[in-house]
């Protein structure tokens, strides 16, 4: 087997983009924080923020808006120290998801910076928000509609004590930043409240419920985090539990997300791929299992090819089933999320890049699936808007393509008995 390395060129040029990207005016002092009454309070502020560190962690480089960020978020807050309204009747699963970003946001500002001043802002929302929610999460609704969502979730009434969303099981994306939270201050009672949330959340069947794959990783992240810190073996259990039931149902043939679990309508989502190669990263790290390591490597040289634009951002994907053999552009970008979530992964893959490469043995041929395959690389045939058939080729890395190339732009996976000249 020979390797092709994740290289250094390629990690640049993707982070230079998406860099250039957050400096929009969406991303600066004067349109970052959202309107008090927002869908998803903290959600795009704690995404941002840390983005903003992830690009300094990168290369140095920090976001204009960073600074004055933390300056005005005072100002910003409710009487209980966090965003949007103060939770009373019902726990509001979008407030509690988005403020899962707000403290992973703050605490990796903590790590790099080291301002207490920050540290005690994650503190306020731990304490307003976040712990009166002890005892609550047995009774989240797991009997429910679970057609409905978009692009971006939406509440969609209140059920049971909750204010649910579209996205659903967000709520329990608060583990990933409650987590980080815990690792720096070690607070008995947010560890109380973690294992809480992970014991209920690890019973709830998620392909039933059709959870959202994004918000499951990233409770998966959370957990193998309590594992990394505590070495308690039950952490790590069910993280692995998790993503060895996204392998098997909830990834695509592109190894990118199927999202909420058996609905072959939707799309791919980059922020749930993110994670995904973030945890494939992480297991391996910790059990030293090469097919970990391989699905890290596909994840990256794979999923995330077509996720990044050309403008630096992210955007959504049509996905490849079985009966379902092109990948196409869906939504040019998800700048409200995804674009920011783009810069965690970059900085993981920058970390690790030395364990991110593909092994290839230069013969295409069909695995199991009846894709055609060279080790780690997934060929597809292209076409552009010329109608002009392409060769066998890996998948198109779009961020590479010209601006508006990828509209029009189809890559068909070929299946089964379909044949391809090669």
């Amino acid at each position: 087997m020979n390797r092709i390395e994740l290289s250094c060129e390629e990690l640049r040029e993707r982070m230079d983009r998406n860099r250039e990207r957050l400096l929009a005016p969406y991303y600066q002092i004067d349109e970052i924080y959202q309107p008090f009454d927002a869908k998803w309070p903290g959600d795009k502020e704690g995404r941002a923020l840390l983005a903003f560190v992830n690009h300094a962690n990168m290369t140095g480089f920090e976001n204009p808006c960073m600074q004055p960020f933390l300056e005005k978020y005072p100002s910003m807050i409710n009487e209980r120290g966090y965003l949007g309204p103060v939770a009373k009747d019902y726990l509001f699963e979008q407030q509690l998801s988005g403020h899962s970003w707000m403290l992973r946001g703050f605490c990796a500002h903590y790590e790099r910076y080291h301002d207490e001043k920050v540290l005690s802002f994650a503190r306020d929302i731990v304490r307003g928000l976040f712990l009166p929610t002890r005892g609550k999460y047995d009774t989240y609704p797991i009997h429910r509609d679970n057609s409905a969502g978009g692009v971006s979730g939406s509440s969609v009434g209140i059920l049971d004590g909750w204010k649910i969303s579209t996205d659903i099981g967000c709520a329990f994306m608060s583990i990933d930043g409650l987590s980080h939270y815990y690792v720096l201050t070690k607070e008995p009672g947010v560890k109380e409240l973690l294992d809480e949330m992970i014991g209920v959340y690890s019973a709830i069947d998620k392909v039933a419920l059709k959870a959202q794959t994004h918000c499951t990783l990233t409770a998966a992240r959370g957990m193998l985090r309590m594992y990394g810190f505590l070495g308690e073996e039950g952490y790590f259990q069910r993280a692995k539990e998790i993503y060895n039931l996204y392998i098997s149902s909830g990834m695509t043939l592109t190894y990118q997300n199927l999202n909420w679990w058996g609905r072959p309508d939707s799309w791919t989502e980059p922020c749930a791929i993110v994670d995904s190669l973030i945890l494939a990263g992480e297991l391996y790290r910790i059990t030293g299992e090469e097919h970990y390591r391989h699905m890290a490597a596909r994840v990256f040289h794979n999923g995330l090819a077509s996720s990044q634009r050309p403008n630096g951002g992210a955007g959504t994907d049509s996905l490849v089933l079985e009966g379902q053999p092109y990948l196409y552009q869906k939504k040019p970008e998800a700048y409200f999320c995804c674009t920011m979530r783009l810069a965690e992964g970059l900085q993981y893959a920058l970390e690790h890049r030395e364990a991110l490469y593909a092994e290839i043995n230069g013969e295409i041929v069909k695995d199991a699936y009846g894709r055609y395959m060279d080790g780690d690389i997934l060929y597809a045939k292209a076409w552009y808007s010329n109608g002009e058939e392409g060769k066998l080729l890996p998948l198109v890395k779009y961020f590479r393509q010209a601006p508006g190339e990828i509209d029009t732009l189809r890559q068909q996976v070929l299946f089964g008995e379909e044949s391809a000249e090669i």
